[in-house]
């Protein structure tokens, strides 16, 4: 048996001994496994769990079968557990049975929830949530914060060491994990290694990736080739979008290469702490310093037809900064932003909704349209103004923005037109 929570150093330096997963006081919802591959004997597993007396049984049947259809028969398991569910014990016994330089060509799956519907290429994407890929923890309960999207981090929230088994982890929870309705988006590795990511995540169906570090559309184009190939490997047809994260000044001057590089683009994003970085400046809660890259950014995502969102902010105790941060960045266009704590999701929500009395004045625009529409009316007006074809245009995206966020009435109860308000 293994004695306490965590295995101790002499064990762990044993050559032939390889270990995934954490134990300890403050771990939760999580395990250790040790592997142990052996020429004989057939399959020992220890356990050590506060939960042996209830589900033991269970737990090492799990960690049984994951290892026969990894094709492991002879081997010594140790299992520290610490609230793991079976999706991630799966990983973790998969990650170990890997680090050993066995079951090449092999995977254990959890069983696959049903899909939710494949995400719409201009859905909302006002917060997305970062979770950091190698703490199943946060997994569990993420979309009952409401984000519009969750984001499974497999870049600067793990560390390098645990990239390998981060990615198992990612895909076992797009299996096994619901979230709730919210957008399940997958942030990979820089090229080459992200191309591993999507080898690993591709197959499981996510509604998007996101590219980090991107500064030439082949980065994009590479991504798009390498999903293509997955897919037609694995018959699948769903759509898999694609969000670039712009994060140096190379990358901002080719925004407009990017957001056209492949048509699974559907968004453009900036890292604000890379960008600052390579200007050599401070980034601040004025964004003063990086003005120049979220507009151009904004314009070449408008010029594609592509959405912009923005990055994060960092200070997660600065919800007054955040509002502020958020109403300044709907103000140059963007339609969203990244959180890294739950409490900033409705902060962002409310930050980025239009306000009433906008909502009121674009229905009545868009009354006026239709009911010019109807009437076969080449010029619309509203009172004694003019409405342009922008104008409309912007009052029809507002509204249908708008009610997406559940802030509108849908068009039978939209505001009617008033009868003679149009004039030809």
């Amino acid at each position: 048996m293994i004695n306490g929570h965590v295995m101790s150093a002499t064990s762990l330096t044993n050559a032939t001994m390889f270990s995934a997963g954490r134990s300890g006081p403050d771990v939760r919802s999580d395990a250790r496994v040790v592997f142990e591959p052996r020429s004989s004997g057939g399959i020992e597993i220890e356990l050590n769990s506060r939960v042996a007396a209830y589900y033991g049984d269970s737990i090492q049947q799990q960690a049984l079968r994951v290892l026969m259809e990894l094709g492991v028969s002879n081997a010594r398991v140790q299992i520290s557990d610490e609230g793991a569910l079976p999706f991630v014990l799966s990983a973790r016994v998969e990650a170990a049975v890997r680090r050993a330089g066995l079951a090449e060509g092999r995977r254990s799956l959890p069983e696959q929830m049903p899909l939710p519907p494949s995400s719409a290429r201009d859905r909302l994407r006002r917060s997305r949530l970062y979770l950091p890929g190698s703490e199943p923890k946060y997994f569990i309960n993420a979309g009952l914060h409401t984000p519009d999207a969750v984001i499974l981090d497999l870049e600067d929230s793990v560390h390098h060491a645990e990239k390998d088994t981060a990615r198992i982890l990612v895909r076992n929870a797009l299996r096994a994990v619901d979230f709730y309705g919210c957008e399940r988006m997958v942030r990979i590795n820089q090229l080459p290694l992200g191309l591993a990511d999507l080898d690993e995540v591709a197959p499981e169906c996510p509604d998007l990736i996101l590219i980090p570090k991107v500064e030439r559309p082949e980065q994009v184009a590479e991504i798009e080739h390498r999903i293509s190939r997955i897919q037609a490997r694995c018959g699948l047809s769903r759509e898999l979008w694609l969000m670039p994260i712009l994060e140096s000044a190379l990358g901002i001057e080719n925004a407009l290469a990017i957001a056209t590089a492949s048509p699974r683009v559907v968004a453009l994003t900036i890292g604000l702490e890379d960008y600052t970085a390579d200007l050599g400046v401070v980034k601040t809660s004025t964004g003063s310093e990086s003005l120049y890259a979220r507009g151009r950014m904004v314009n070449a995502a408008r010029a594609t037809g592509v959405q912009a969102i923005d990055s994060v902010y960092g200070d997660v105790g600065d919800l007054d900064g955040l509002r502020q941060w958020a109403v300044n960045s709907r103000a140059l266009g963007f339609e969203g932003m990244g959180c890294v704590h739950p409490s900033q999701i409705a902060v962002i929500h409310e930050a980025f909704a239009p306000s009433a009395a906008e909502i009121g004045k674009a229905l009545k625009i868009v009354a006026a349209f239709e009911d010019a529409e109807k009437r076969g009316l080449g010029v619309v007006s509203l009172g004694s103004k003019m409405i342009d074809p922008p104008v409309v245009q912007r009052a029809l995206k507002l509204v249908a923005r708008a009610k997406a966020m559940g802030l509108a009435p849908e068009p039978s109860t939209a505001t009617p037109a008033i009868a003679g308000k149009e004039q030809a």
